[in-house]
């Protein structure tokens, strides 16, 4: 239904070209309030078996002194081997070469949050009752 802007919502699924267009969109609007800041960077870490099957890996990005990890994660029989340490100091270690200061990460309480505080980090936000009534959402930082 097109409403008195003359517009129209259009509610669906995943659209990976709709994903890649507000992306698009997006690095333009910030490129423009940020120059002089090197432009956003995606960031990945992985690590592999002999047989080159993914064992553990992070990804995330930087932008100018921020660092964002969105995912990390290490599969069940290497949980406990210290991977996930050397996947985050190796995060870490080229976010400080790519001129950042500080790394964001967010945790289920029913994920790691524990983990990334014994690496450093430290809680600056919790929201209670997500994604579920008895899980919480925490936001850590860790300053390099």
């Amino acid at each position: 239904m097109t409403d008195a802007t003359g517009f129209r919502s259009v509610v669906g699924e995943a659209d990976t070209a709709l994903d890649q267009r507000l992306s698009d969109e997006l690095d333009a609007v910030n490129s423009a309030a940020t120059v002089g800041t090197p432009a956003a960077r995606e960031l990945t870490v992985r690590v592999v078996d002999e047989a080159d099957e993914l064992v553990a890996g992070v990804s995330g990005w930087t932008w100018g002194v921020a660092a964002g990890i969105g995912m990390t994660w290490v599969r069940e029989d290497a949980r406990g081997t210290g991977l996930g340490e050397r996947l985050l100091a190796d995060f870490e270690t080229e976010a400080r070469a790519r001129g950042c200061t500080h790394v964001f990460v967010t945790s289920f309480t029913f994920q790691a949050p524990g983990f990334y505080e014994k690496q450093g980090y430290r809680e600056i936000f919790r929201w209670q009752g997500v994604p579920t009534a008895d899980a919480d959402d925490v936001h850590l930082r860790k300053e390099l």
